[in-house]
């Protein structure tokens, strides 16, 4: 098992910066990817960027240039740093990471919401 604790949602100005954790715990030895969804208000989940055990990233159109993966092995943990924020972006974040035998793992959630 994996548990995934999101961090460093909040309310931040059009343009501006922000940048969410996820920590890993558990069975870390497992993770192979660990990544990021968002939920707007009745829309569906929709990827936004994701990052392999070594390090190979993926990103959606929307963000790409403006959002930023990474990832700390040793702390068993996910960044992902938002640059130049859009009313567009305000959903509820989640982390997700696969582990062993593609098992997929959840975060609650964190909240961002862009808005002046």
């Amino acid at each position: 098992q994996v548990q995934l604790v999101e961090s460093g949602g909040g309310l931040v100005q059009p343009g501006g910066s922000l940048r969410v954790s996820c920590a890993a715990s558990g069975s870390v030895f497992s993770i192979g990817v660990m990544g990021w969804y968002r939920q707007a208000p009745g829309k569906q989940r929709e990827p936004v960027a994701r990052i392999s055990s070594n390090g190979s990233t993926y990103y959606a159109d929307s963000v790409r240039g403006r959002f930023t993966i990474s990832r700390d092995n040793a702390k068993n943990t996910v960044y992902l740093q938002m640059n130049s924020l859009k009313p567009e972006d305000t959903a509820v974040y989640f982390c997700y990471a696969v582990g062993g035998r593609g098992t997929g793992y959840w975060g609650q959630g964190t909240q961002v919401t862009v808005s002046s």
